[in-house]
């Protein structure tokens, strides 16, 4: 089945900005600035040209510039890898030129990273590269340049409305994929987007008193595993009760093949557990299904997948904001106090999982207490 790709322009009508279908030349070229309103053709050289297809219910629709010829080729392209890949042929990168093909490349790129990396890192590198072809017109990889990459951090920031972390993440996605392209050099640090690194915001003592005290008996031990493991939102959803020693007070992160489930990184790791964690998670496995080997199971012994939602009922159950409640701050919390506590960076970094020290180092911050104040009076008293 042939994969069309259609071409409109968006432009301004009497009822508002609209996508309206190009009108095609004899010869099958795009007539410029031509456009068909309500079935009428009508000159409007404002605005920009757009591909659109359908990936399932789906459609796409893309920004490919105000230049009727570029969007011809656009389309051309992107018809031809369709159709390539519906009929399971290579997406072909080379052009006659010796030049190769941005949506090509981008193609081919996420195609390994797919391969590679997990679910929710190939919609982030997706989604990145998708943003970039939009702000980016250009047909060939070669000809990307660095007004390409400052025009992509301003698009971001002003028509995406994006946070600077965001602006800066995207912009690391696509200069990741044009390195494995073998393009470089083309910014330098100067042109990188910037942001403020925030200090992580944890929980008061004071805010988790309220919020356990209105926990019924599982979901008390659902955030407090959360906060005293430091464990990520999946990781918790993937514990097997194989990763658990009662007896040693531990507790590991490991690989799932049978659920298609690895941990960040790649990264597998052991964590010491309280002796009051040990007791509850005995008691929670004295009265578990025996058949299921998740800790934390829903009905038919599939993770649980919505600690987000209760951990929110229960903050608005005990009068608390919300908005101030989510489940990476009980692990910015669990950093924070081991830090306090005299832990070494080493050991908490490996706890956590991090890759490099300085993301633990994000942690190794003032602490705000009040038993801080009351050492400071003594100090000075």
């Amino acid at each position: 089945m042939n994969r069309q790709v259609n071409v409109t322009k968006r432009v301004l009508t009497p009822k508002g900005l609209r996508f309206c279908p190009v009108v095609l030349a004899a010869n099958g070229r795009i007539k410029p600035d031509t456009v068909l309103v309500n079935g009428i053709p009508e000159k409007h050289p404002e605005g920009s040209y757009y591909i659109e297809w359908y990936e399932g219910e789906r459609r796409v629709r893309l920004s490919v510039g105000k230049d009727a010829a570029d969007a011809s080729a656009r389309r051309q392209q992107k018809e031809a890898e369709l159709n390539a890949v519906n009929n399971g042929v290579a997406v072909v990168h080379e052009t006659g030129e010796g030049r190769r093909s941005l949506v090509g490349a981008i193609a081919g790129y996420l195609a390994d990273v797919k391969l590679t990396h997990k679910p929710r890192s190939y919609s982030a590198y997706k989604t990145a590269l998708d943003q970039f072809c939009e702000s980016c017109h250009k047909l060939y990889l070669e000809e990307v340049d660095r007004h390409d990459l400052l025009k992509f951090g301003a698009f971001l920031r002003d028509q995406k409305e994006h946070a600077p972390r965001t602006v800066y993440n995207k912009f690391e996605h696509v200069m990741t994929f044009l390195k494995a392209a073998g393009v470089r050099g083309l910014v330098g640090k100067k042109d990188w987007p910037r942001y403020t690194e925030e200090e992580p915001e944890i929980y008061e003592n004071d805010e988790l008193e309220k919020l356990f005290a209105v926990c019924d008996a599982e979901e008390h031990l659902w955030y407090s595993f959360f906060l005293m493991t430091g464990m990520r939102e999946q990781e918790v959803m993937y514990t097997y009760w194989s990763d658990v020693n009662l007896a040693a007070s531990t507790v590991k992160v490991t690989h799932k093949p049978d659920r298609g489930w690895t941990p960040k990184a790649y990264k597998e790791r052991e964590i010491p557990i309280p002796t009051k964690l040990v007791t509850a998670l005995k008691a929670w496995k004295a009265k578990s299904d025996k058949t299921c080997t998740l800790v934390f199971p829903t009905a038919g012994c599939n993770p649980k997948l919505n600690f987000l939602d209760d951990l929110k009922a229960v903050a608005e159950r005990a009068k608390l904001d919300k908005d101030n409640f989510w489940l990476h701050k009980f692990r910015a919390t669990f950093a924070t106090r081991c830090l306090w506590a005299g832990v070494d960076l080493r050991t908490v970094q490996s706890w956590l999982g991090h890759t490099d020290m300085e993301s633990t180092m994000r942690y190794l911050k003032p602490s705000r207490t009040k038993e801080t104040n009351v050492k400071v009076n003594a100090i000075f008293g």
